[in-house]
């Protein structure tokens, strides 16, 4: 197991789902986590699970779309622990789905585009200079499998806006190499969540169709398993991963049939 020792982690979207799940992890392997999200009682609940695991752990109600709430969300964190070491931009929203693109409205988009891109650019904004003042750092930004190929369940906000975040955190990884920052994504497949969950409880054979296209193992991924990757990436075994894209998908991407 990585060490986390002494370390501090700044998780958005931590009360649910592959960010839930990073908060645990992070907490089992001794880091002081910030869980920064919209819904306060769901982030409560997380930082009681944490407590119970022996971790220091903090939530901050955020709004990744409102710049002040970002500012705010890093100063809590700074002044409850002094320092920022590790942060994972995982704040997202689903947007249109099942929708051609000339029906989608521009209300759509912007909830897409504002959460899962300006969400990760703002949250970027603020964690840097945190890290800057420390020399090091680590941050992982949360794509999907559909940053890197196009979304054929008719949500392009969605898709675009992941294929954005993938562009914006390699070129961030290239402004701060140098200075001891590394930033990578990960890009989860089909993963158990709050979100999908119920829509494929709602529709099996639409879930079934949707997992043998998307997943060459056929099942939907745990957050667990995302989750471990992102801890990877944050550990000092990954010291010179950086600007990289690590897809856990259960062989969507690469597969040819």
């Amino acid at each position: 197991m990585y060490s986390f020792a002494d370390k501090v982690v700044l998780i958005t979207g931590g009360n649910s789902g592959i960010g839930e799940a990073t908060a645990l992890r992070f907490a089992q392997a001794g880091a002081k986590v910030v869980i920064a999200a919209r819904r306060a009682e769901r982030g409560e609940a997380v930082v009681a699970r944490l407590h119970t695991l022996g971790a220091e752990a903090l939530f901050v109600q955020t709004d990744v779309t409102r710049s002040a709430d970002l500012q705010a969300m890093v100063a809590r964190t700074l002044d409850r622990f002094g320092r920022l070491d590790c942060a994972v931009n995982n704040a997202g929203a689903a947007g249109a789905v099942l929708t051609p693109l000339a029906d989608i409205d521009e209300a759509s988009w912007d909830e897409a585009m504002n959460v899962n891109l300006k969400g990760v650019f703002l949250s970027m904004k603020y964690e840097i200079p945190a890290m800057l003042r420390t020399g090091k750092g680590a941050i992982v930004n949360v794509s999907s499998i559909y940053g890197s190929k196009p979304s054929d369940l008719g949500h392009a906000p969605y898709c675009a806006s992941k294929h954005g975040i993938i562009g914006l955190s390699q070129s961030a990884a290239i402004d701060y190499a140098s200075a001891g920052i590394r930033i990578n994504c990960v890009s989860p497949g089909f993963t158990h969540s709050e979100t999908v969950d119920p829509a494929f409880d709602a529709a099996p054979e639409f879930a079934a169709a949707v997992l043998a296209k998307h997943s060459a193992m056929k099942r939907l991924g745990n957050p667990e398993e995302t989750a471990e990757a992102i801890v990877w990436l944050c550990s000092d075994a990954a010291g010179f991963v950086n600007g990289s894209v690590l897809t856990v998908d259960g062989g969507t991407t690469s597969r040819m049939y």
